[in-house]
């Protein structure tokens, strides 16, 4: 009886070793599904601008999780962010790069997530006209035809250049279009001014700039997001995630890889001199910054006010309980990344 108890024993504990074995295997997903609230031109699957974009360019993420058999999955959306809403809404992605409005919007009507860092600040903001515009000035475009990607960040954009030059949305002739077609349409004429990059478009002869910007308070935002479900089920996925991000954060902010990284952006098709153009002059590690700062929460309460005000957003977001800074906080301890980028109060000055 002893040798028989002895043997059922030995049975339960290589069958609950085995569960185990099981369990520990259950804790890492199949599949991580990043995304990207962009396409290249064409629809190609590879855009620029943000280290995030570098990471991807890179395969970072993919050699991480190599070794676990785990896949890496960028999806990239023309619709850019209200068709990441879509995906989120079915089930269909982890994590985002998503800019200020669409991801607000997504909050506010249920969709569950979870910001984890920025993905940048700053910047040029430029308004585009036609090569044969006659318009000298912004209050020019009055009644004229204005394309806005409406849905994305671009449109919170749009209302900070109105209200800054003292203008409403009813003042202008507003169509929506996608960044793409926008910039084909300046060329062909069928649109009076866009916001865009315009040096590639000059260098055609097809398009001039009207104004320059140069205020932080107006350049877009965005941030990477996870959903909530996927942040309860696997923590140690999502550190490790941001941790490998945040290293990508720090190679894109050294001068020594600026020109590398121009190059993998140009993969989008977007012309290398937009780039350079945009982002020469500029200190890299302020505008590839993760942090969660005062600047980058004041921007988020401006968008989801201009956001209300113009009805884009019904119900109200709590903004204060959408932050999951620990994984950032952790990856930062880890990588000794603590005090490298320098905080901006919600001036844009440092603080």
């Amino acid at each position: 009886m002893k040798i028989i108890s002895k043997k059922i024993a030995a049975t339960f504990l290589a069958l609950s070793a085995l569960g185990l074995s099981v369990q520990l295997h259950a804790a890492n997903p199949k599949e991580i599904r990043i995304s990207v609230s962009a396409a290249g031109e064409g629809g190609k699957p590879k855009v620029g601008g943000s280290f995030v974009a570098t990471a991807h360019l890179r395969g970072v993420l993919e050699q991480e999780f190599k070794k676990d058999g785990i896949k890496v999955n960028w999806l990239f959306f023309p619709g850019a962010g209200p068709a990441t809403n879509e995906a989120l809404a079915n089930g269909k992605v982890d994590f985002a790069l998503h800019g200020d409005l669409p991801s607000l919007v997504g909050r506010s009507t249920g969709l569950k997530t979870k910001v984890l860092f920025s993905t940048g600040r700053f910047g040029p903001t430029y308004v585009v006209v036609p090569a044969g515009s006659n318009a000298k000035s912004f209050a020019d475009l009055k009644g004229k035809k204005f394309s806005v990607f409406k849905g994305t960040n671009g449109q919170i954009v749009f209302n900070r250049v109105l209200a800054k030059y003292n203008l409403t949305e009813r003042d202008l002739r507003v169509i929506s279009q996608d960044a793409y077609s926008a910039r084909t349409a300046l060329a062909t004429g069928d649109i009076d001014a866009t916001i865009t990059s315009p040096f590639s478009l000059q260098a055609r002869g097809v398009a001039k700039t009207l104004l320059e910007i140069k205020d932080p308070k107006v350049s877009p935002i965005a941030h990477f997001w996870v959903t909530e479900s996927f942040e309860k089920q696997y923590p140690e996925v999502v550190q490790r995630v941001v941790t490998t991000l945040i290293k990508q954060a720090q190679w894109s902010s050294q001068e020594a890889n600026r020109s590398a990284q121009y190059k993998l952006w140009a993969q989008s098709g977007i012309p290398l001199v937009d780039y350079q153009k945009t982002w020469d002059g500029w200190n890299l590690k302020d505008r590839t910054t993760p942090l969660l700062d005062e600047f980058h929460h004041s921007q988020i309460d401006s968008a989801l006010k201009i956001a209300k005000d113009a009805r884009l957003i019904r119900r109200d977001v709590d903004t204060k309980t959408w932050y999951e800074p620990k994984y950032l906080n952790n990856a930062l301890k880890e990588l000794k990344l603590e005090g490298y980028w320098r905080q901006f109060n919600a001036q844009g000055q440092p603080k």
